[in-house]
Order: structure tokens, then C-alpha cells, then sequence
């Protein structure tokens, strides 16, 4: 029997032949080797009556075109929508995606420098990748673009965020900041700087003037890519 017949008979994963189940072949070969459906299935470990725990997996992953990073936007409500998926599964998911996000960011702290709109960019991801609200965020500096610390200013819904500059700048005269970048999603998925983005970093960025703390980028964030200020030549 082949991996499809068993994927469409709905058999019981355990009636596999050895060679066909997700946890043997990532045994034999190596994780790099399962589909991502056949990783989900090894994640919700069963399904439900005669559907394996990889026929779940496919219709989970069919609801949002096969694509991971709308997958992680399901809450645990979309989740539990799901027959055979219950609470803990759910739970099992979004913890799992959650792991992944921390690992890409845990990859990332070895560089404690900023050298380019894509490390902010990159920094942010744990950050920022697949929330569906406004998210206002700084990162502070030493004179070097040494990165001092990730500071969450303010958040709303899904179509805009209040700044206040006088705490943005509150955090980095605590932290003895020379530099700050500026960052907020877009949770539409639009790359692009609004006139009330430019307005709003025009404003922060001649109070960071005043007080001698340079202002020196201004990132978009989208689960898609990004917008610098800076590589636009927008205000800097």
C-alpha cells in the first residue's frame, strides 16, 4: 500500500504499513522529509473515527491554502472549529508555532548590532509575524547600533495605533539610549507608508533632534515583507 492510498482510504494511522506512518518515515529519513501535513499529523497524533491524524491535518491546512503563516493566525476558536481537533490539540498547535517563531528570534540575538532595515525587520518577527491588531514598537541604541532593548509602546485594532512620542522618548532616557528605530505592522498586509506614518515620524523624529537621540529608521512590518523609511529616502 502507498502513502496515497493510505491518505485516502482514511484508515486508521496505525493500520499503516510501518514505511507509510509520519513517525517512521521521520525516523528512516529525517523530519526535512515529511510533508507538512504529515508534521501536523505527528503534532494532533490521531483524528477522529476513520480520518488519520494526516487527513485532519490536510483539511486543516486546505482552510488556509496550504500556507503556514495563515495557519498561525487561527486562533484557538478557528482551531476547535475543526472535527477531531479539540482544546489540547489546538493548544498543541499554536504552542508548537509559537516555538518556531521563538526559535527564528533566538537565531537572531547573536547579532546584538543593527546594520540594516532587514536586521530590524528580522528582529521584530517574533514579535510582530501574524498578529491581527496595530502594533507600535521601538528598539533602542547604543551610538554603535548596539540594540539595548525591544520597548512595546502602544497596540489597537486593525487600523491604526496612538503614539505618544513623549513615551517612546521616556523609554530611552531611562535606558540611556543614543538611537532608536521606530516600527508598526500593518496587519492589512499594506507595505506601504500612510501620510499619518510619515506625520507621525516627522514629529517623533525632530523631538529625538531636541534631545540629541536620532531617530534612525522607521520599519512597516508585514507578514509579506517590509517598508524602511530610510531605504525610500522617506524624511531620513
Amino acid at each position: 500500500m502507498s502513502s496515497n492510498v493510505s491518505y485516502q482510504s482514511g484508515l486508521n494511522i496505525k493500520n499503516w504499513p510501518e514505511e507509510d506512518r509520519p513517525q517512521g518515515k521521520l525516523l528512516s529519513n529525517g523530519s526535512s522529509i515529511l510533508t507538512n501535513a504529515e508534521l501536523l499529523g505527528v503534532f494532533l497524533r490521531s483524528g477522529y473515527q476513520a480520518q488519520s491524524a494526516v487527513c485532519l491535518s490536510k483539511n486543516i491546512l486546505t482552510s488556509v491554502n496550504n500556507d503556514l503563516h495563515q495557519l498561525a493566525q487561527l486562533s484557538l476558536d478557528d482551531l476547535i472549529k475543526f472535527k477531531g481537533v479539540g482544546h489540547a490539540k489546538a493548544i498543541n498547535i499554536i504552542s508548537t508555532l509559537e516555538l518556531g517563531r521563538r526559535r527564528d528570534e533566538f537565531k537572531l540575538k547573536s547579532n546584538k548590532i543593527i546594520t540594516c532595515s532587514k536586521n530590524i525587520y528580522e528582529l521584530m518577527r517574533a514579535e510582530l509575524m501574524d498578529i491581527q491588531h496595530e502594533e507600535f514598537w521601538i528598539i533602542l541604541l547604543k551610538r554603535n547600533n548596539e540594540i539595548i532593548a525591544k520597548k512595546h509602546i502602544s497596540k489597537t485594532g486593525i487600523s491604526g495605533t496612538l503614539v505618544d512620542p513623549k513615551i517612546v522618548f521616556k523609554d530611552a532616557l531611562d535606558r540611556q539610549a543614543s538611537a532608536l528605530v521606530l516600527i508598526h505592522n500593518h496587519p492589512s498586509g499594506n507595505i506601504n507608508a500612510s501620510q499619518a506614518d510619515i506625520n507621525l515620524t516627522k514629529k517623533i523624529k525632530k523631538a529625538g533632534d531636541l534631545l540629541d537621540i536620532s531617530v534612525i529608521d522607521h520599519i512597516i512590518y508585514t507578514n509579506a515583507g517590509y517598508y524602511s523609511f530610510v531605504d525610500h529616502s522617506v524624511i531620513f
